[in-house]
């Protein structure tokens, strides 16, 4: 199970990193174009926007597992015995059941993309759609797989250092 999150993990990090990538080369033609040339393409900003919506769908599963989404631990890690790693283990089980919750009305938003065309770029929105439903895919086994990890000892919900993270 856990090289399956592994390779998960990867995937999600390569696609975030290609997405950035994009992302940075439609901002430098569009600062490229408004500079030195008479018009600009009205594509870039549009993949732009796409872009960030990747990352940000792709992204918020590995920062729930990292430890890194928002996050108001003062009060919880200040309560005495194991009172804060059952609000971690509760907190958990709210996102896994929250995320499962959406999954089908996000299937059910990416399928009315099919019916729509981006403006500028042409392309079918279920393309972008498809992120609400990445998003709580991700969302919801990350969430999953920290509850599995507290319940059997593998790891205490807390946040999970840089070091262990790679």
């Amino acid at each position: 199970m856990t090289q399956a999150f592994k390779g998960l993990e990867g995937l999600c990090r390569l696609l975030i990193l290609v997405a950035f990538l994009l992302l940075s080369a439609s901002v430098l033609l569009q600062v490229f174009a408004r500079t030195f040339l008479s018009t600009a393409p009205v594509w870039t900003e549009e993949l732009t926007r796409f872009c960030l919506i990747y990352i940000g769908a792709l992204g918020a599963g590995l920062a729930l597992r990292s430890g890194d989404m928002v996050n108001v631990d003062l009060l919880c890690e200040s309560l005495p015995g194991r009172w804060p790693w059952r609000l971690r283990l509760f907190s958990a089980v709210l996102t896994a059941l929250f995320a499962g919750g959406l999954v089908a009305a996000a299937w059910q938003y990416t399928r009315v993309g099919l019916r729509q065309t981006a403006p500028s770029l042409g392309w079918r929105m279920d393309f972008l759609h498809v992120t609400m439903l990445i998003l709580f895919v991700t969302l919801g086994l990350w969430a999953l797989m920290r509850i599995f990890e507290m319940l059997t000892g593998r790891h205490d919900g807390r946040a999970i250092p840089i070091s262990e993270d790679l």
